[in-house]
């Protein structure tokens, strides 16, 4: 350490990963003055704008756009076919993130924060080295560190898997041409909206998951419905399927070997994808030199303040373990800058949102039905179709259905659910109503603009609701 003196930039913060919680970390102290360095090895801002949210988002539009072309009858437009330009979709997706990375750099101007290109890893407590791609290295000292550094896809040890070559998220939204039949492995989220995309764009989609359920976490009236949703668009669907084996190399040919409920099955394909979940990105970081722990499963070991092991050092996003969204990484953000300005904030007892861009979109807030259950606790439940929206019948939009969770004694929310277009922004009304503590005969008894997708929160609360009660107890009645 003696030696490094003499090279050592001290900084009020350095950051370790360039994600949005620590993208706007760094705007937000470098704007209060403070001295910040930001270290990502290769995207400004992180993967959201870059690989994952953001350009996802955009390839679903532009299949969203194909599937308008294959129902033009259904509105009374007549067309003579149409083809689908895998670059020309690819490209708009390129347009949108060198956009959003002009306006990151401008912001990073605005306020002063550095952001590095390199590669970062602690060699002493609070100390960053960083190996710049000119050969050079540099060292920083920070009064804090926070560490960023997310996730990745997880390549499970199956033979043949590897040597496959298959694509993650990160090289799907970069294909130029249009796979001939994508296997996709996972039916997580990741899993679940590209194998609708790509069907939409006319590729061959077969979705293998090794859980008896899609989307297996939800309740079964969920995944019923996105399960017919991908039936009905054409996609084969293996559930209960552990893959054994892989042969072949995606892009070119590639077999997938599978036991499904004790039966063998060869999935044959072009194209391979892994989207089986996520492995935290803290190999290699020197997180032992700066006496920061690890869990069990490799993600770091923070407090409900995501404060780690080692003085000064704070984590947060996916690789402290936090769920993996990125307005979860932005609270993270909250939760440190308000620690380290005075303030007190914790990660526990937070709302949780989320929102599954396939179309329609399935979005939560909440208690769900099994969750409720699981713990004992009583709810009346509220549910209709979506068809029950008119505005959702002016788009012929009206696949779903909306439910929430009421307490049996109250009128409080406890959670909500919809499934249907546009979802994610209906949620959005109730999670303020939760936020605010508001009872749900407020937005039953609101005057809502007619005709909007909103506005069927209110048949929704008007609806009959079901009691449910713990196990053992009384069975359903109307209230």
């Amino acid at each position: 350490m003696a030696s490094l003196q003499g090279q050592l930039e001290e900084y009020d913060l350095v950051i370790l990963g360039g994600g949005t919680g620590s993208t706007i970390a760094a705007w937000t102290f470098a704007g209060e003055g403070k001295k910040v360095a930001v270290i990502d090895r290769k995207y400004i801002g992180g993967s959201c704008p870059n690989i994952a949210c953001l350009p996802s988002k955009n390839i679903i539009h532009s299949a969203k756009v194909a599937s308008y072309f294959h129902r033009g009858e259904e509105f009374g437009i007549v067309h003579g076919g149409f083809t689908i330009d895998m670059s020309g979709v690819r490209d708009r997706k390129r347009k949108m993130v060198s956009g959003l990375n002009e306006m990151y750099m401008e912001n990073y101007k605005k306020t002063g924060a550095e952001l590095i290109l390199g590669t970062g890893r602690f060699i002493a407590p609070r100390v960053v080295e960083i190996a710049l791609s000119d050969g050079t290295t540099r060292c920083m000292r920070g009064a804090n560190v926070i560490v960023s550094t997310g996730t990745r896809a997880a390549l499970e040890a199956i033979p043949g898997l590897a040597e496959a070559q298959p694509l993650t998220h990160i090289e799907a939204l970069e294909l130029d041409h249009l796979p001939e039949h994508l296997l996709v492995i996972g039916g997580g989220y990741v899993g679940v909206e590209f194998a609708q995309a790509m069907r939409r764009f006319g590729s061959k989609v077969s979705l293998i998951d090794r859980n008896q359920r899609l989307m297996s976490k939800e309740d079964e009236d969920v995944c019923y419905a996105l399960r017919s949703l991908l039936e009905d668009e054409g996609i084969d669907i293996l559930l209960g399927a552990q893959v054994k084996r892989v042969s072949g190399r995606s892009g070119d040919s590639v077999s997938v070997f599978v036991d499904q409920n004790g039966a063998q099955r060869v999935l044959e394909g072009s194209h391979l994808m892994v989207a089986a979940g996520r492995t935290p990105n803290s190999d290699g970081l020197g997180l032992e030199l700066a006496g920061v722990e690890l869990t069990p499963r490799g993600y770091i070991k923070v407090n409900e303040r995501l404060q780690t092991t080692a003085s000064g050092v704070w984590a947060i996003g996916e690789v402290a373990g936090s769920p993996q969204f990125t307005h979860i990484s932005v609270d993270d953000f909250r939760v440190v800058h308000a620690n380290l300005t005075g303030g007190h904030r914790f990660t526990t007892g937070r709302q949780v949102p989320y929102c599954l861009f396939t179309d329609p979109e399935l979005a939560r807030i909440g208690l769900s039905e099994s969750e409720a259950k699981a713990q004992g606790i009583p709810y009346r439940l509220f549910k209709v179709p979506m068809e029950s929206n008119l505005r959702a019948r002016t788009l012929s939009e009206t696949r779903g259905f909306l439910k929430s969770l009421v307490e049996i004694d109250g009128d409080r929310i406890l959670g909500f659910t919809a499934f249907g277009t546009s979802a994610g922004e209906i949620m959005a009304s109730v999670q303020v109503a939760m936020t605010a503590g508001l009872p749900y005969t407020v937005l039953r008894d609101a005057v809502l603009t007619h005709p909007t997708l909103v506005e069927g929160l209110i048949p929704l609360f008007s609806s009959p609701a079901s009691v449910h009660r713990p196990a053992g107890a009384a069975i359903t009645s109307t209230a």
